[in-house]
């Protein structure tokens, strides 16, 4: 008996049919049923029959890079699975109770068997952890190896990520590759153990957007709280803002680029705004990054000497108030960090709209001050472009202003659509 063998389970009165899923203890049995939950079976007095072997077929090699082929139809598509870990590669810890990342691409293919069928995979694991070890080292090894899996023929790659950070990830592979076919990221908001696990779903659907023709990087996650579609959001405007929520993520300033309908062995993917298209864009990769920058969120009474623990950073984003301010006693230290030859853009705490500082004085003396406006840019992904753009840019101030991978839009609205 071996994981993804199907297996019919009868424990007691009770009776089980599905494919063996791996288990974090030797005391329990895990089974994905075909309702697609999983249940967790005490080992003890339990009887296993094995109906078929392997009925997935995920067996395959890996190199010592770390890459798999496991491929099931040769007039398919080929996707690349990269995990870096996160609860979609997750389980629980039976004797602690945590949730901890222990699979590898394959072991994902043995738990989302929906999978199979809809492409030709090639695996490979860049990191193993959870996202908040998320680091920009770890993003430039993912860039190159979302840039080697283009390059050996991909057409489409799908990143299975912990939720707390992907949107700074996303962001990154943003910045970082010109890619002519489409980067999806997906995690879950669940463990595959939990029987509420989204982990399916938001794979499913993230693999059918990697066939899709929107060359762009994106975050693909449950729309709604129902297991009904996934919305696709461009990577560079999406935010987490829910805790747990399976619908944690949103668009910032507009409606998802697209969905993801899931049901009933029957998917459809729908864009409802312009995106780049496939083989629009050469393949190409600047995977530098000036580590030395800063996200500062202002806040009243934050004392002006805040800014001394940042004298050294190359650059940094202030996440100011409204249009863009902080208290005016915050502007002489500004003034001296730019003179000094830090980069500085000016964000908004509000999760909606765009800076503005030539509107009130405060505004006006910080764009004296040397401050660049961070038009409608997210502070967070402000940060990472920031980061990017000063290891690749001649002209930050321009390059911060000018939009790159979305993470701009042409205008704020008050009804986005």
């Amino acid at each position: 008996m071996n994981e993804g063998d199907r297996v019919h389970v009868e424990r007691g009165s009770q009776e089980f049919e599905g494919v063996l899923l791996p288990s974090s203890t030797p005391e329990q049995l895990v089974v994905k049923l075909e309702s697609g939950y999983n249940v967790g079976i005490d080992r003890e007095d339990a009887t296993v029959e094995v109906l078929e072997s392997d009925v997935y077929d995920v067996e395959s090699a890996q190199d010592e890079d770390g890459q798999s082929s496991i491929e099931f139809e040769e007039d398919l598509p080929t996707v690349s699975l990269i995990s870096t870990g996160g609860t979609i590669a997750s389980t629980v810890d039976y004797r602690t109770g945590a949730v901890t990342a222990q699979f590898d691409a394959e072991d994902v293919l043995r738990a989302v068997p929906d999978l199979a069928g809809r492409a030709n995979y090639r695996g490979r694991v860049v990191a193993n952890i959870l996202s908040e070890n998320m680091t920009p080292d770890v993003w430039q090894d993912l860039a190159h190896a979302i840039h080697e899996e283009i390059e050996a023929g991909a057409d489409g790659v799908v990143v299975m990520h912990g939720t707390d950070t992907m949107q700074f990830s996303a962001s990154a592979m943003a910045f970082m590759l010109d890619t002519p076919v489409p980067i999806v990221f997906t995690g879950s908001q669940r463990s595959a153990d939990r029987p509420s696990s989204d982990n399916v779903m938001n794979a499913v659907c993230a693999v059918e957007a990697a066939k899709s023709d929107c060359a762009e990087v994106l975050i693909c996650m449950h729309a709604s709280q129902s297991d009904d579609h996934c919305a696709l959001h461009r990577g560079t405007r999406a935010r987490k803002n829910h805790t747990s929520r399976r619908d944690a993520f949103e668009t910032i300033g507009q409606r998802p680029l697209g969905t993801v309908e899931y049901g009933a062995g029957d998917t459809e993917v729908t864009f409802r705004r312009e995106y780049q298209q496939r083989d629009d864009a050469d393949l190409d990769i600047a995977p530098e990054l000036e580590t030395e920058v800063d996200l500062v969120k202002f806040t009243p009474g934050t004392d002006p000497s805040l800014l001394d623990a940042v004298t050294d950073s190359a650059g940094l984003v202030i996440e100011g108030t409204g249009l863009g301010h902080v208290n005016t006693s915050w502007i002489d230290n500004i003034e001296e960090l730019t003179d000094s030859g830090t980069d500085i853009v000016m964000t908004s705490q509000c999760l909606d709209g765009r800076v503005c500082d030539r509107v009130y004085d405060t505004g006006r003396d910080l764009l004296d001050a040397g401050v660049v406006e961070g038009e409608d840019m997210l502070p967070g992904t402000a940060k990472v472009k920031l980061m990017w753009a000063l290891a690749n840019a001649e002209s930050i101030a321009e390059t911060m202003r000018t939009p790159i991978a979305g993470e701009i839009t042409e205008r704020s609205v008050s009804d986005p659509e």
